[in-house]
């Protein structure tokens, strides 16, 4: 975003020091919660059942090193294309401020591509492939197509346009968080070591990230406020000229 100029970086002072920082330890703890798991420090007694063991042993050797390239290139991918789609967006609200309609018109072409490439992979399936089965899956697909899709990308745009795209961007390792805090209430699942690091990291650099930005704007606003009365001054002298003027 810096390359695009949208975010200035002073890397010699305080604050741009701390943006650099506090990325760099967000970005270290959202590869923890994505890479290391470490010790369990729940369910320290949850063992698999042989059969699941063995299950679970079989599966492990059928995994293709392939498709984990496969995996790890997409989600570069789609990070790359997240932060090309905020950029887009700053613009995009500088153009056209309406919010709600841009908001419908990204679905819409997200529903057409989505459509395309549904049809393209399950071509020939027949109707089984496209039938919801369960409470579980009607409800994930109102969630994602409500929630996720509209409320979110509504208040992603937002305040992309109230604080731009590096402060959008500075929240977006808090969802590991809430999908670790979210196993391990609902699901019920083991909370590893590597989610505490993980999160104690994303924490951290947001704090120094939202600090740094701060200064950046308390800066700012003390470099304009002589210009500001400076100008108060000029339009003060230039209502009383005019008022002696008109006597």
């Amino acid at each position: 975003m810096t390359c695009a100029r949208y975010e200035a970086l002073e890397v010699r002072s305080k604050s741009g020091s701390a943006k650099i920082s506090g990325t760099l330890l967000s970005l270290t703890g959202a590869m923890m919660l994505t890479f290391y798991k470490g010790a369990s420090l729940t369910h320290l007694h949850h063992h698999l059942p042989p059969s699941s063991a063995a299950a679970a042993g079989v599966e492990e050797q059928h995994r293709s090193a392939v498709r984990w390239v496969l995996g790890s290139a997409s989600m570069l991918a789609n990070v790359v294309g997240f932060a090309g789609w905020l950029l887009l967006q700053r613009r995009l609200t500088r153009l056209y401020p309406a919010v709600y309609s841009a908001t419908a018109l990204m679905s819409l072409l997200s529903f057409a591509q989505a459509a395309a490439l549904a049809l393209s992979t399950q071509w020939g399936a027949g109707l089984a492939a496209w039938r919801l089965r369960g409470t579980v899956e009607i409800a994930a697909v109102v969630y994602c197509g409500v929630v996720a899709s509209g409320v979110g990308y509504l208040l992603l745009t937002y305040c992309v346009e109230k604080r731009g795209p590096v402060f959008t961007a500075a929240f977006s390792p808090l969802a590991q968080m809430f999908v670790a805090g979210i196993d391990l209430c609902v699901l019920h699942e083991p909370l590893y070591l590597g989610s505490v690091l993980g999160s104690v990291l994303v924490i951290l650099g947001l704090y120094l990230v939202l600090w740094g930005k701060r200064e950046e704007a308390a800066v700012a606003a003390a470099a304009a406020a002589p210009a500001k009365r400076v100008e108060v001054a000029a339009a003060g002298h230039g209502d009383v000229a005019e008022q002696q003027e008109r006597v």
